[in-house]
């Protein structure tokens, strides 16, 4: 980022020292920590590299032969995708558990590979147990996919009872070797994995400051780029925090200290958020709603350059460099004068008399930026432990007093008890074995009609397309990005055979390099793993001299007909609409919306303390969980258009009611130490409305009342005795907020009305509301 703006020297200042504070090396790796957070998929492919590594090196040195080492590399790549507990013990029980569970899987595959009728059965049989012992958690899943996979693999290679000691041996050392890379060479700790995700974060967040920066100046049709950008890295950050927040119970030392650090993680989010829309505001003729930070595609709204003068426009350039410094600086063990005056100075906007002689939403920004400058002080806190208060103004002290007391509030965090789960078929492990199985049948019949008997790779695909999969939209889509992925790897297997010719270790370095990138990219592409998989199989042919032009297009063909024959399944048994699913989880969605905005408006209302932020977690949990749900919705191939903008478009007014909540929990829980704040028991009652209005939707959604309408009202303020106008100033800057945040909250409720067709109270008649910002009609239908 160039500086702007040179003739000012403290801007010239906070520029050179990000350029002489961080180094080329630290740099690059906050790009990396920013892309990879918590170097998860870097760990991964690590793993499985080093795993097949150390596996082909023991195999070689006691002589086995090219079917062992293949077999032994399969196998080290099962055990790395099996084992997916988070607590190192929990890994190791399970690692033991699956060479038992290997040895008979591939014991079984080479007594039944003579009995063909007897070992489809068993096969099919197989794959049921294998999906149903997902629910018993992620052991049951691990040991699942252990003993599919290894019969698969041994299938594939066409073990015998002969050759069982071999592999028997084959097995161990695999399963030894991964042990090893696992827990000696590539460990993870919980407290290490939480460090790397706190430096993701923290790089995370000085991309969006820096993308703010951007968006400042942005002219003409620069600024939906620059807002598409601020969109993109608000939505990293909220995604690192959330990893963060399922790992840290098992990252620190203790309950209040997981509390502390998810207290300074969600300050710090939603501060960052609320930065980013009190700009886009000062941008703005009018007040920008919060739905254009989370609506993908959604134009800016019309704005012209800062509405300020020319110093109070350089400040806040200068102010938003300062504060993306202190942030790159806030790692552990970063001291210096200077980042001390770059804190306390921004640290002074939260007091009123500090603001500059500029417009109301220009000086917004500006406390914006305090506050922003505060969560990354406290964030640090938390994570690093006391800092060195030597240099601090009385701005700092006191807001150093306000972490202190915030700290001390903290209680330890209360189990909820666990949600009733469906019984029967109805429970999704259940419906999904018989699914795989009548999936797997159709394939292993419709792969005796294709040559060479190859139905294996067919019940494969089945198989995989299940996986991680809940509705048949996910399947169908999943079942495309399979056949795709596999057909442009049938074309890249078929050039690196013939690069590689008969060199055998040539073949498994390559080999090597794919199982990297297929590990690596896993998490973020289906097509490109399957790619990465196909091509390795091609390599794989190759060294078992069974490579030609036929067989991998007879792979294509099992691949096709294993996604078709796993979508008939997914369409006919038990069927699981891509609706039904979207509106159950839309349905959860409200409830936990409910839940956080009841708790949040009655503790500021005077009532006991809750366990508000993990309320606002369960919340982004459910959320996420819908977002993923509808990306058969949204996916850029669909051709009901109409239903993919109505599903952004509702997933988008519920990430701003989402922002909304986490922002109400976070000040409902400043109330017990913060001096500014006073339980106001008014807004019990003023927000009864907006409670009513989810609980109607909710029951609309599930189609519990079809006639119910929502209310719509006056202002909150109004409510409270003040007037649109004033009501902020009356109560003041924190109780201003708060009423900021509830009539957000209410107008994105009442806007989720229009796309899912509900009435208004009072007539009958549907809501009007925006349209989708995509410029669509925004079909009035629930998708």
């Amino acid at each position: 980022m160039p500086c702007l703006h040179p003739d000012q020297r403290e801007l010239r200042g906070v520029c050179g020292g990000v350029k002489a504070g961080l180094s080329v090396g630290t740099r690059l790796r906050d790009r990396l920590a920013a892309s990879d957070p918590g170097m998860l998929r870097m760990t991964a492919g690590l793993r499985m590299v080093c795993s097949l590594g150390l596996t082909l090196a023991v195999l070689a040195v006691t002589g086995a032969g090219v079917t062992q080492l293949v077999a032994g590399a399969m196998t080290a790549a099962v055990t790395n995708f099996a084992i997916r507990e988070k607590r190192r013990g929990a890994q190791a029980v399970t690692l033991a558990l699956g060479l038992p569970v290997a040895l008979v899987s591939v014991s079984l595959a080479a007594v039944l590979s003579e009995r063909t009728v007897v070992g489809d059965l068993f096969f099919v049989v197989l794959i049921f147990c294998a999906v149903y012992a997902r629910r018993s958690g992620d052991r049951g899943t691990g040991l699942g996919l252990i003993g599919f996979q290894v019969y698969f693999v041994y299938l594939f290679i066409g073990a015998s009872v002969d050759s069982l000691p071999e592999i028997w041996a084959t097995l161990a050392i695999a399963f030894g070797c991964s042990a090893v890379i696992r827990f000696a060479v590539v460990p993870v700790t919980p407290a290490g994995l939480l460090a790397r995700l706190r430096e993701a974060f923290r790089a995370r967040l000085a991309q969006l400051v820096t993308a703010q920066l951007v968006l400042l100046d942005a002219d003409g049709d620069e600024v939906d780029k620059a807002l598409a950008d601020v969109r993109a890295g608000t939505a990293r950050l909220h995604e690192t925090a959330l990893m963060i927040q399922t790992r840290l119970e098992r990252g620190t030392p203790d309950v209040s200290s997981a509390r502390l650090v998810q207290r300074r993680i969600a300050d710090a989010e939603i501060s960052a958020e609320r930065l980013g829309l009190l700009l886009l505001t000062s941008r703005s003729a009018e007040r920008a709603d919060t739905l254009t930070l989370h609506l993908p595609g959604a134009p800016a709204p019309e704005a012209g350059r800062i509405p300020a003068p020319d110093e109070a426009t350089a400040a806040l350039r200068r102010d938003l460099l300062a504060l993306r410094t202190q942030v790159l600086h806030a790692g552990p063990g970063v001291q210096g004068t200077s980042i001390a005056h770059v804190r306390n100075r921004l640290l002074s906007y939260r007091d009123e008399e500090n603001l500059p002689a500029c417009s109301p939403a220009v000086q917004d920004v500006f406390r914006a930026i305090g506050e922003a400058s505060r969560a990354v002080m406290g964030l640090r806190i938390a994570l690093d432990g006391p800092q060195d208060e030597s240099d601090d103004t009385p701005a700092t002290a006191r807001s150093r007093e306000e972490l202190d007391a915030e700290d001390a509030a903290i209680d330890a965090v209360e189990e909820d008890e666990p949600a009733e789960e469906a019984k029967g078929l109805r429970r999704p492990t259940t419906r999904a074995a018989v699914q795989v199985a009548v999936g797997s049948s159709l394939a292993i019949a419709g792969g005796e009609l294709l040559p060479s008997q190859g139905w294996h790779w067919a019940v494969l695909t089945c198989w995989l397309v299940f996986i991680n999969t809940e509705s048949t939209g996910e399947i169908l889509v999943k079942s495309y990005r399979r056949l795709l992925g596999t057909v442009l790897g049938v074309v890249a297997g078929i050039a690196l055979a013939g690069l590689v010719g008969g060199h055998t270790w040539t073949a498994f370095a390559l080999m090597l390099v794919l199982i990297f990138a297929m590990a690596y990219t896993a998490p973020l592409s289906y097509t490109l793993m399957s790619f990465f998989v196909t091509a390795m199989v091609g390599l794989l042919y190759t060294l078992l001299h069974t490579y030609s032009w036929e067989v991998l297009v007879l792979r294509v063909a099992e691949t096709a007909l294993g996604a078709a024959c796993g979508v008939f399944a997914a369409f006919l048994v038990l069927p699981v609409r891509t609706d039904r699913r979207t509106n159950e989880l839309l349905g959860t969605v409200l409830d936990r919306l409910t839940e956080v905005t009841e708790a949040a408006v009655d503790q500021l209302s005077g009532g006991p303390a809750a366990d508000l932020l993990d309320r606002a977690r369960e919340l982004d949990k459910a959320l996420g969980e819908l977002r993923a749900a509808t990306k058969p919705l949204t996916h850029p191939v669909t051709p009901l258009r109409g239903r993919r903008d109505t599903a952004r478009y509702v997933v988008a007014l519920l990430e701003t009611c989402a922002y909304q909540a986490r922002a109400l929990a976070a000040t409902a829980e400043l109330l017990p130490a913060h001096p500014s704040i006073a339980a106001d028991p008014r807004l019990r009652g003023a927000t009864a409305r907006t409670v009513r209005n989810i609980a109607t939707i909710a029951a609309r959604v599930a189609g519990e009342d079809a006639t119910a309408g929502i209310e719509t009202g006056p202002s909150f303020a109004s409510l409270l005795g003040g007037s649109d106008g004033d009501g902020a100033s009356r109560y003041g800057r924190i109780t201003g907020r708060v009423l900021r945040h509830l009539e957000r909250l209410d107008e994105a409720v009442v806007g989720l009305a229009r796309p899912l067709d509900v009435p208004l109270a009072s007539d009958g008649r549907a809501v009007r509301t925006a349209r989708p910002e995509d410029g669509s009609d925004g079909p009035g239908r629930r998708g």
